[in-house]
């Protein structure tokens, strides 16, 4: 496990380390020819710089504990499955502005910082050279508003009112100020819709398309309720990327009994040719130089069962499974960092024709087999009754979505996590539940329900009318399409905030951190936080206010010139100001 290490906003926005409060310790030095003021004097320079972006894009889909996972435990799919004390379960206690546990949960606040600096320094400079063309100068900067706008539409939706930073800044900074969600989303909307201008029609792997523009800018017209909007840019989209319908690839012929969802999901299609359905992916392969690797997707560690671990008794109360063989490297050494709930492991399956859940696309409890040769249960069924304790099985035991997780580690001496792959960032299939989306919210029950049908039709499910559309099946129908690829408390916040900002269900924006959809849901869905599991010392439990993440106290106290608010509920935030609603140019 990686160490965790917390950064000052100072430390992330200005690149420099405060050590002491002397002026001299708040001037940053380059220190190196990668300094801004040495690289970006070409557009060869501007370039590279974009490449870090989309590097730092491509990291919080890889890793054990990525930005998707650290959402996910706080949503209806699931909670944290670690029994030990690092496993964050119990908000109310675990998740505070000091809070140091393994989900990083306080640490999305820094990662989403850093690239934002990145790109700073790039928009900043970008008229401090003579470019050859307004399409080379253009086309960069526009790609510098997409990596700006991706990370800020996640800070506005984990942290809420954060400070707004637009700019590169040359010294130390000790006197930010919170700015407005509201306001950043309208200065977001501004800079990708000049940079859905801009962006490249032509797709290349692993850089952010026309049609990548048009997809994130669709999320943030729906966070800022313009919902027209969504539906036209929704639909440029979806014209230019149709769903897939047949299978593709080459697993094909080599693995004829399984469907088109496993061929989506294989990390080897994600960038073929005749994918239409990808919008945006990103790229880590094995035959990569090792200094632009990662250490792996990690989708078998975080998702899957720990059923290889010596907690998995069999009936003599011996140890049934080992972590070596052959289906150890097929089912990977899982550690249900993400525990699935059972709203996501059986509530939302209804159609038994779904080909999203048919045999071969997942791997069920009842599949598990002791895989242990000196067992006397060799072969047979884990049986969940030989644990020693009964909550042994919420970590060890449960059924998982192996079409979406199962990725090869590169050799057998690897420990089989999840390996190299490419992986999607946006999918048409998601483009198809935003203009759903945006239907319901204008009214147009048909249309919406028409988007959801094509999405339906595609995986065999049954088709829905325009009476059965509700915001609760649109996030149902999110939930079996993207398990694993959205942020998930991010979109379920972001709906929450439009319902209280438009007062439908009796929520409102005045009293948002005590009342609020993302809550209502998640209680209501999610059977460990509803139903308070507690093993030992261990609960799991949740409050209104954990809608927003808490800043990161060292954020707030390293700030000794201005005031960075706290999100209510956490302590702190007695001391806030109005959040600011104009951004200096």
């Amino acid at each position: 496990m990686k160490k965790r290490i917390l950064y000052s906003i100072v430390v992330l926005i200005s690149g420099s380390a405060v050590i002491s409060c002397s002026k001299e310790w708040l001037k940053p030095e380059p220190l190196s020819f990668y300094a801004p003021e040495n690289l970006l004097i070409n557009k060869e320079g501007f370039e590279s710089m974009l490449v870090t972006a989309r590097k730092n894009l491509r990291n919080s889909f890889y890793g054990e504990l990525n930005t998707v996972v650290s959402e996910s435990i706080f949503t209806e799919l699931g909670v944290a499955g670690p029994l030990n004390d690092n496993g964050i379960r119990n908000m109310n206690l675990q998740l505070t502005p000091n809070a140091d546990g393994n989900y990083y949960v306080l640490d999305n606040f820094q990662w989403a910082y850093r690239p934002i600096r990145v790109v700073n320094s790039l928009v900043s400079r970008i008229d401090d050279i003579t470019w050859s063309s307004e399409q080379d100068r253009n086309e960069i900067l526009a790609e510098a508003y997409f990596h700006r706008a991706y990370w800020y539409y996640l800070l506005v939706n984990q942290f809420g009112d954060v400070p707004y930073i637009d700019k590169e800044l040359l010294e130390a900074k000790l006197d930010f100020f919170t700015h407005s969600r509201w306001t950043i989303l309208d200065r977001m909307q501004q800079e990708m819709e000049f940079a859905v201008q801009w962006l490249p029609e032509q797709m290349r792997q692993g850089v952010p398309s026309r049609s990548a523009g048009k997809h994130l800018l669709t999320k943030i017209y729906l966070a800022n309720r313009a919902y027209e909007k969504a539906v036209d840019m929704a639909a440029d989209v979806i014209a230019k990327h149709p769903l897939m319908r047949e299978r593709f690839g080459p697993e094909v012929e080599a693995a004829p009994s399984r469907n088109l969802f496993w061929d989506l999901h294989r990390p080897v299609n994600v960038h073929n040719a005749a994918n239409t359905e990808t919008i945006l992916g990103v790229l880590d392969r094995n035959d990569l130089p090792d200094e632009v690797r990662t250490g792996g997707l990690h989708t078998m560690r975080n998702y899957h069962p720990a059923w290889w671990n010596a907690r998995v008794l069999d009936s003599r109360a011996a140890r049934g499974t080992l972590d070596r063989g052959a289906t150890y490297d097929s089912l990977g050494r899982g550690n249900s960092n993400l525990r699935p709930s059972n709203y996501y492991l059986y509530e939302v399956w209804k159609d038994d024709n779904d080909l999203r859940r048919k045999d071969g696309n997942w791997v069920l409890q009842e599949e598990l087999l002791y895989n242990n040769p000196a067992s006397r249960d060799f072969g047979k069924p884990i049986d969940p009754r030989n644990f020693a304790a009964i909550v042994d099985t919420f970590q060890h035991y449960h059924s998982f979505p192996f079409y979406k997780t199962f990725v090869p580690q590169a050799t057998t001496d690897q420990p089989p996590n999840g390996g190299q792959g490419d992986y999607y960032v946006y999918r048409s299939a998601e483009t198809y539940l935003l203009r759903a989306e945006a239907y319901y919210w204008l009214g147009r029950m048909d249309l919406s329900a028409a988007d959801l049908n094509s999405i339906r039709r595609r995986a065999d499910a049954g088709e829905i009318a325009a009476g059965d559309v509700t915001i609760e099946f649109i996030l149902d129908e999110r939930a079996r399409e993207l398990f694993a690829e959205e942020h998930r408390k991010s979109e379920l916040v972001r709906i929450s905030y439009i319902m209280a900002a438009e007062g439908r269900n009796g929520y409102s924006l005045d009293e948002f951190s005590e009342r609020n959809f993302w809550y209502d849901r998640v209680m209501a869905t999610n059977n460990f936080y509803k139903e308070h599991l507690r093993w030992g010392s261990s609960e799991c439990r949740i409050s209104p206010y954990h809608v927003l993440f808490p800043i990161p106290a060292d954020a707030i106290n390293t700030n000794t010139l201005g005031i960075i608010n706290q999100n209510k509920g956490y302590a702190g935030a007695e001391r806030n100001l109005p959040p600011l609603t104009e951004i200096d140019h």
